[in-house]
């Protein structure tokens, strides 16, 4: 299926909320040119095509890419995915259906008391977490931090860390990976 170019310029310009002569006009084009692009009669040079995916705020890659159907915005519990690695004591649920392919990575933590989550080695990446419920020990290189319900951590992942459930109940973390890591 031959890519129409010119329809997902057209598409974007008008999102952008630009005439034809707006994007001629920032892009050093003609109105003319943007017409007969936009009715895929000519076809631009790819550093022409990169100028006006420019101004419209995409890149290359996403104007490429084929995307099927709508991206969802919202996700509710039955979106939820379970990783095969969770125990009984460690539960970590995926929070956003194919985070995997995202920047970002959001999941729950819920550890029983006393139980540990999984160690990570040292990887490119930040993470971010936010304790719901309970208390927790963060390991983070050779450093130990006691968080209680409100407190939140946030790192470069450069070295290896965990968590336990330091308390008498259960302990709930929301935590945001990024790259993805899960």
């Amino acid at each position: 299926m031959a890519v129409k170019i010119g329809e997902k310029i057209k598409r974007l310009r008008i999102a952008n909320d630009l005439t034809q002569e707006e994007l001629a006009r920032r892009t050093d084009l003609t109105k003319g040119y943007i017409s007969q692009l936009e009715r895929d009669l000519t076809s631009p040079s790819l550093a022409t095509l990169y100028e006006i995916l420019d101004v419209l705020g995409e890149t290359l890659s996403d104007f490429f890419e084929e995307k099927v159907g709508q991206e969802a915005v919202v996700y509710t519990g039955k979106d939820r995915k379970i990783l095969a690695s969770s125990t009984g004591d460690c539960r970590i649920e995926l929070l956003v259906a194919a985070s995997q392919k995202r920047d970002m990575e959001p999941v729950l933590v819920t550890l029983t008391p006393g139980a540990r989550g999984p160690e990570d080695r040292p990887h490119h990446g930040q993470e971010f977490g936010y304790v719901m419920e309970g208390t927790l020990s963060l390991a983070f290189g050779r450093n130990r931090h006691e968080l209680s319900a409100g407190d939140c951590f946030y790192f470069s992942a450069d070295k290896r860390h965990s968590v336990v459930n330091s308390g008498p109940e259960t302990a709930r973390i929301l935590w945001v990976v990024t790259p993805p890591t899960f």
